[in-house]
Order: structure tokens, then C-alpha cells, then sequence
């Protein structure tokens, strides 16, 4: 189409309205773009499609076996028992430098000066413990927080004193924290 089918005015090929009249003119528009919608469409589905295939595939090549194998690793818990022998010895007092475990049974309040993940093994924890006590702290233990309902499960915390109040244990914070910067008071529920 060379003229306006409305006023006759020249138009160019291109041009997606008549400058004189206004009438938009049918089969034109912008250049490299077809007007048939059943075109438009198929050509951008292929095009996702092609670019959806390059990254799967790229995601197949990045990720691929390369003959490993993979070995699941199954961690199976519980709790150690102590052996009902009648020959073992007597636990040590908490002042003799020890470390002291929490009383059996009963809820209070304390000062957590570390949480070790349990991965990591007590062995980290008794040493955090063992420099705790250095410092002059009084009682310090170790619990296991898998044990006690008011604890995140899976850690050793190692703590210092037994309170019965909350009151009672912020006013141990202070001599705590000349341990443990990060040291907290932490309420413990079996």
C-alpha cells in the first residue's frame, strides 16, 4: 500500500498511521514486527523454549555424576546411661575445681557462658568449662540442652551457678561476663 485507503495521501510502507487523516493503516507497524498474531506468539514460545532447553541443559552439564556416589550419613542419638555399679566413686564437690553437672530433676535459672554444638564434641565444651573456672567463676557444668525443654536442642551449654530466680542470676551477670562477654541469664526446665 502506497496511499491512504481513507484520503488518498502517500503513505510509507512502514508508516503505522496516515499523517493527514489519522486512520491507522492495516498491515503496517514497527520494523521487523509482523502484525499476524498467530506468528507473534509461536515465535516467542520458541524462542522461551529454546533458552528454557540451553538451561536445562547447562544445569544437566554443571550438576552431572562424574561417577561419585553419595554416602548418607545417619546420626543416631540417645542419652549415655551411668552403670548401676556400687564401686563408683563418689562425684566430687563443686568447689574442689570440677566441673558440676545441673541437679537432676530441677528447674531454675543460670548463666549460659557458651553453647557448643554437640558436633563439635563435649570435649569443646568441658575445655570452654575448664577456662571458665580459671577465671574465679563458682560452679561451673555443662548441660545437655537436648535434655531440657526451655533449651534449643543439640548443644552443650556450659553454665555457671544453680538460681532459683531470675533476680538471683542477673545479679551473677556481671562477674560472668569478665568470662564470657556474651554470657546470659537462661531459664532450664527439664
Amino acid at each position: 500500500m502506497t496511499a491512504c485507503p481513507r484520503c488518498g495521501e502517500d503513505v510509507d510502507p512502514r508508516q503505522e498511521y496516515c499523517v493527514e487523516c489519522g486512520m491507522r493503516l492495516s498491515g503496517s507497524g514497527p520494523v521487523g514486527r509482523t502484525t499476524d498474531p498467530g506468528q507473534s506468539w509461536m515465535l516467542r514460545t520458541l524462542f522461551a523454549l529454546i533458552i528454557a532447553l540451553a538451561g536445562g541443559a547447562a544445569a544437566v552439564a554443571a550438576t552431572g555424576d562424574r561417577g561419585a556416589s553419595l554416602e548418607i550419613v545417619i546420626a543416631t542419638g540417645g542419652f549415655a546411661t551411668v552403670p548401676t555399679s556400687s564401686t563408683l566413686p563418689s562425684p566430687p564437690q563443686a568447689g574442689a575445681g570440677v566441673i558440676v553437672d545441673w541437679p537432676a530433676g530441677d528447674d531454675g535459672w543460670t548463666i549460659a557462658l557458651a553453647s557448643v554444638p554437640q558436633t563439635q564434641g563435649r570435649r569443646v565444651a568441658v575445655e570452654r568449662a575448664r577456662e571458665a573456672r580459671e577465671t574465679g567463676l563458682p560452679s561451673v557444668g555443662i548441660l545437655d540442652s537436648s535434655r531440657y525443654a526451655s533449651l534449643h536442642p543439640g548443644y552443650w551449654v556450659v553454665f555457671t551457678g544453680v538460681y532459683a530466680s531470675e533476680a538471683e542470676a542477673t545479679s551473677g551477670l556481671e562477674p560472668a561476663r569478665k568470662a564470657a562477654r556474651t554470657a546470659t541469664v537462661r531459664r532450664v526446665v527439664p
